[in-house]
């Protein structure tokens, strides 16, 4: 298959070219950028990263008149996903976005809308839905084993601004649309209705911006989160760790946490953790024996986006794209999502 990565100035571009230079599935790879002033990011991208790597090009629009792609993955800045999106999916080519695909709700339903009038395949890179914790944490709820859900529990925090570039478009409230909610409160967000199969009814909470860097989003969130079946949740995330290290895949720079409690039971795990060891408590009668076990999952490290499910989740994609099962996440999921983030930005205590 032949694929366009478009979007070098995205701190994702080479984790998800290393993906796809991965797959047996894909033969061609071209890059792209959205503004000439990001070209010479794809001649780095290029020469440290060649393999199958076959052109690269300034403009979006040039390289869909000169080529014909079997599928695209987008990963632009947050304020050019709808423009850059929608000339995707108007040629008719099925696109694998990065989250959140735009700044807000209103950009992401175009997006959306556009892919519906295209009939053509809109997948979200919420990666996390296909790692064996979450699979199993899913199962385990789908069984019954949790009984009815009372409470929701996640947090995130992650390196200081300090450490990932505070100038970068990730910290400018115009360009991202957000911040920590945006950049990484959108996973467990997802998390929390894939794993529950509710929906998030309200949400708001408490945003600050307290790194004492010179940005205009916030790097720290408390939020709080009604669920449709009357269950609540909190989020607490934010850029604060100030000792892990710098680099957006630093495994050290994250402490995580998810926890699922029911009226018959309970899952929690550390999604970054390695081995990953996902906890579950249930008084269901089919328990009784051994009513507390854990799975350990140590997976097998890869140089893809997202490791080893990373490259489960483009293939799950691809086949889609020739009328093979859908999109592990959709572009109505990363709406759900983008709705919610509206909520808690409307909502907000500043």
């Amino acid at each position: 298959m032949k694929a366009l990565l478009v979007g070098p100035e995205n701190p994702h571009f080479i984790g998800h070219l290393r993906t796809l230079q991965c797959l047996d599935e894909v033969s061609e790879i071209h890059l792209a950028a959205c503004d000439d002033g990001d070209a010479p990011l794809l001649e780095e991208a290029r020469l440290a990263h060649p393999a199958k790597v076959m052109s690269t090009g300034a403009d979006v629009a040039t390289m869909l008149q000169h080529h014909k792609f079997d599928f695209v993955v987008g990963c632009p800045r947050n304020d050019r996903c709808a423009s850059v999106y929608e000339r995707v999916l108007g040629a008719g080519i099925p696109l694998l976005a990065e989250k959140p695909i735009g700044r807000n709700a209103a950009e992401v339903v175009r997006v959306v809308e556009q892919a519906h009038r295209a009939a053509v395949p809109l997948g979200v890179f919420y990666v996390n839905r296909l790692h064996p914790a979450v699979q199993a944490a899913r199962n385990f709820v789908r069984d019954g084993l949790l009984g009815e859900l009372m409470a929701v529990e996640l947090r995130w925090y992650t390196t200081q601004p300090k450490f990932r570039d505070p100038k970068h478009w990730l910290f400018n409230r115009a360009q991202s649309g957000g911040g920590i909610v945006q950049w990484l409160g959108c996973h467990l967000i997802d998390l929390a209705h894939h794993v529950t199969g509710e929906e998030i009814t309200n949400a708001a909470g408490a945003l600050a911006t307290r790194s004492g860097e010179a940005i205009d989003v916030e790097d720290a969130a408390a939020i709080i989160m009604k669920f449709s079946g009357g269950a609540v949740g909190s989020l607490d995330c934010g850029f604060v760790l100030a000792q892990s290290g710098a680099g957006y895949y630093n495994r050290a720079g994250n402490d995580t946490h998810v926890a699922f409690i029911g009226t018959q039971g309970r899952v929690w795990w550390t999604p970054t953790e390695s081995p990953c060891v996902v906890h579950f408590e249930s008084t269901q009668a089919s328990w009784a024996h051994t009513p507390r076990r854990e799975l350990q999952f140590e997976l097998p490290e890869s140089p893809a986006y997202g490791g080893v499910h990373g490259l489960a989740f483009v293939q799950a994609f691809m086949r889609a794209t020739q009328g093979a099962g859908a999109p592990v996440a959709t572009g109505e999921d990363a709406l759900r999502v983008a709705r919610i983030t509206d909520l808690i930005y409307a909502n907000a205590i500043t």
